[in-house]
């Protein structure tokens, strides 16, 4: 189960890529706008704020987010995205930091950019970060004999297939979009005790809480704690550098 508040902990570095991938929208009036994993809906107010006279529909596939969206006033639906089809007005479609969860997206990506009506913008931000220490750290401990039965059924043993940025150009243009595609790895300056194990706590890890016990989350997490204190040294005024890569795509449909 996903945890808002959690999610929330690092609220500026999660929301930095939503406005960045904001910025390269280039619709003026759009009908409808939708947001394809809304999370706790915090960010889902900019897009209404942007387009004050669209229809903005926001979805999300976890009861608690939406939970979570609906008490700050969004109009939020439980929806999985591999179910979502657009309406015939919708002129914006923004999925931030939801489809590296979806095997397979690049599919999905080119049905939507196929369905959507002429001069549509579609845009994506995932993280690219599946290589990073703090992942491949939890595969290494998830992998172990003590936490592999549980943990492997899970899929926290495989990588997520996240494009980079030219591959998601090709798709979105083989769809017969315009594309602008890049990446971005902002250095993230974390503050508190084990900042890195927070922050994976949010979102790497929340296979893994729904897997296993308190107990068992308690003893797992304190051996990732350790090896991300490793990996991620804290600097001599108590602050711990995380390097986070991004990855972004913005298409527009033919005319």
């Amino acid at each position: 189960m996903w945890d808002p508040q959690q999610y929330l902990a690092f609220d500026d570095h999660r929301s930095r890529p939503f406005f960045e991938l904001l910025s390269r929208i280039g619709a003026e009036r759009p009908r409808r706008v939708a947001d394809l994993g809304c999370g706790p809906g915090h960010l889902t107010a900019a897009l209404s704020q942007r387009w004050p006279e669209a229809v903005v529909e926001a979805s999300d596939s976890s009861p608690d987010m939406v939970a979570a969206a609906r008490a700050r006033g969004v109009h939020a639906t439980l929806l999985d995205v591999r179910d979502w089809a657009p309406e015939p007005d919708t002129d914006v479609v923004v999925s931030n930091a939801v489809l590296q969860w979806v095997p397979g997206h690049p599919t999905l990506l080119d049905e939507w950019a196929r369905k959507l009506p002429p001069a549509a913008w579609l845009a994506i931000q995932v993280p690219g970060n599946f290589d990073a220490p703090s992942h491949r750290s939890i595969r290494e401990l998830a992998a172990r004999d003590e936490w592999s039965e549980r943990l492997e059924p899970a899929g926290i043993l495989q990588p997520r297939n996240v494009l980079d940025p030219a591959g998601y150009a090709a798709v979105l243009a083989a769809a017969g979009c315009a594309v602008d595609a890049w990446e971005t790895t902002y250095l993230q300056r974390l503050t508190g005790d084990d900042p890195v194990l927070t922050w994976v706590k949010g979102t790497a890890l929340r296979p893994v809480r729904d897997a296993l016990d308190d107990a068992a989350w308690d003893r797992f997490t304190a051996e990732l704690g350790s090896m991300l204190r490793e990996a991620y040294p804290r600097q001599a005024d108590g602050t711990t550098w995380l390097p986070f890569r991004r990855v972004f795509a913005v298409a527009r449909t033919p005319h």
